[in-house]
């Protein structure tokens, strides 16, 4: 039996690896983003060491075309990250190499990753968020993954300002009521100028960003009655963040719909930084 690859292609690095059908990892590498003929040359060389991979899943920042009956189907949408926008990231694996590849956003292959082996391995519906330099979202939904014309953009939803938040927001679409715009890494750091890593936890930082997540949480619930929400990203990784996030969603959600424990319901990622290339892994392998 042959290998299986994996493409977790970020907008700042990119982690390349190869498996067998185990899961077992062969050999891994990681390179800084370039443009995108730059970035493919330097993939192509590391996959060009291996003959027998049988299937890869590549799971890219965004946006992304994963449409199939679109013209533009497997390349890189309108990014300001130089070099890649319109840029055909499938169509150059596929004149490579003649393979299946499962094409997806980096959020669907860590979400898919947390449904299969880590936080919501025992639901068949969950919402894996990450909180990082951006926000976006993995939906599984009845056991697949949730898309539409496109793939859900379930970061830049509309929602209410904190009353004792000033910052007017990042996002240059939705301005100062954006999810992402008001809760990414980066806003956190330019409305208190210093990183989330430095604020200490009774800094009302938390509650602000726990109001803004937990109004995600809440219209997420609402909308696709998930059975697991999972948190991932740098920002989760302040513990004091959980229980701020489940008591403000009880607050507003005010006993509307039953949902599960809120300490089994909204939970953190179980993969951590593997979920990537697994997701990855697991996508491929599902094509055959």
């Amino acid at each position: 039996m042959g290998l299986l690859g994996a493409i977790e292609a970020g907008g700042t690095k990119f982690v390349l690896a190869v498996a067998d059908h185990d899961y077992n990892i062969i050999a891994r590498t990681e390179f800084s983003t370039l443009d995108g003929a730059k970035t493919l040359d330097q993939v192509i060389a590391f996959f060009d060491q291996f003959d027998e991979i049988d299937a890869m899943g590549v799971a890219s920042f965004g946006p992304i075309d994963i449409n199939e009956n679109s013209n533009t189907y497997g390349h890189v949408l309108d990014t300001p990250k130089p070099g890649w926008a319109g840029y055909d990231f499938l169509g150059r694996l596929q004149a490579w190499r003649d393979i299946p590849y499962y094409w997806t956003t980096d959020v669907n292959g860590a979400g898919w990753a947390e449904f299969m082996t880590g936080a919501a391995k025992d639901v068949d519906n969950m919402v894996y968020l990450t909180v990082g330099t951006g926000i976006g979202a993995g939906i599984v939904s009845n056991g697949r993954l949730l898309a539409g014309d496109g793939h859900p953009e379930a970061g830049h939803i509309i929602i209410k300002k904190h009353p004792q938040d000033t910052y007017q927001g990042r996002c240059p679409f939705h301005h100062d009521n954006c999810l992402e715009g008001l809760a990414a890494g980066p806003a956190i750091e330019e409305r208190w100028s210093t990183s989330a890593k430095e604020l200490p936890d009774e800094h009302i930082a938390w509650e602000i960003e726990a109001d803004y997540l937990a109004q995600a949480a809440v219209n997420y619930t609402l909308i696709l009655r998930p059975e697991k929400i999972v948190f991932g990203g740098g920002v989760p990784h302040r513990e004091i963040i959980f229980p701020l996030i489940r008591a403000k969603f009880a607050e507003l959600l005010n006993g509307y719909l039953p949902v599960p424990e809120l300490a089994e319901y909204i939970v953190p990622v179980e993969n951590g930084d593997n979920a990537g290339v697994l997701g990855c892994f697991y996508l491929a392998k599902g094509l055959l």
